[in-house]
């Protein structure tokens, strides 16, 4: 059992045998009808320099954090972001963040990405509210058709940007609260999502078909017209859309 006493060591993982527990890791928390990225893969890119990262207790992996290089030598697409089941609740998936941040900045990388379903409401609270990440690009059913946790709508995604300077994930890096989104002309848009889209899945997939197109036609529509997403509200549950 772990120590709840012995504070996880964040660091990048060493060697083979540690990229092999990374993929198995993968398995854990995603099941097995989520490919992993395989350890070759991890060791490949990590040699070419790529961030593959991990928050342990011990020898065991709680957290996990992949990310590689892009056309843009100042950007890394973060491809991966997991906590094991049973070690939620510690913080780790916005301390691994921050490790990244650091990382990233002292190699000269001053922009990082990815991808997350905008319909999930502790996605959109971590990235936008906790981080500090904008979003202005929307990607209809991005992946295709999906299975396991994913299944059974269009797999929609928000590319969310994260700008490792800006003043407000600084002033959040160096733990300020932070100012809600400025104004243009007392305008804000707001674009609400379920408070359980992981319920809605599993219970009523029509409604939850017909809140993925509400979504991205709101959001799309707001993108369309020069809005980005630049806060959420966790209390409501709403994207924050300024110009």
């Amino acid at each position: 059992m772990r120590d709840p006493q012995e504070p996880p060591v964040l660091r990048e993982l060493a060697g083979v045998s540690e990229l092999k527990y990374a993929e198995a890791f993968q398995r854990q928390v995603w099941g097995e009808d989520d490919p992993p990225d395989n350890s070759d893969i991890l060791l490949a890119i990590q040699h070419e320099g790529g961030l593959v990262a991990g928050a342990f207790v011990g020898d065991r992996m709680l957290g996990f954090i992949f990310g590689f290089p892009t056309s843009d030598p100042a950007a890394q697409h973060s491809h991966r972001l997991a906590v094991h089941p049973d070690s939620r609740g510690m913080g780790l998936g916005i301390k691994l963040k921050w490790f990244q941040r650091d990382w990233c900045l002292a190699r000269g990388i001053t922009r990082v990405r990815w991808t997350y379903d905008p319909l999930r409401r502790i996605n959109a609270g971590l990235n936008i509210a906790r981080l500090g990440a904008e979003c202005s690009t929307y990607l209809e059913d991005y992946y295709g058709q999906m299975e396991g946790i994913n299944a059974g709508v269009p797999s929609d995604r928000l590319m969310a940007d994260w700008h490792l300077t800006a003043p407000g994930v600084v002033a959040r890096a160096e733990g300020a609260t932070p100012r809600a989104p400025a104004m243009d002309g007392g305008q804000v848009l707001r674009v609400r999502i379920p408070d359980d889209f992981e319920a809605m899945l599993s219970n009523d997939l029509a409604c939850a078909i017909s809140e993925r197109l509400r979504v991205r036609d709101e959001l799309g529509t707001g993108f369309a017209d020069g809005y980005r997403v630049t806060g959420f509200d966790t209390d409501s549950n709403e994207y924050l859309l300024t110009r």
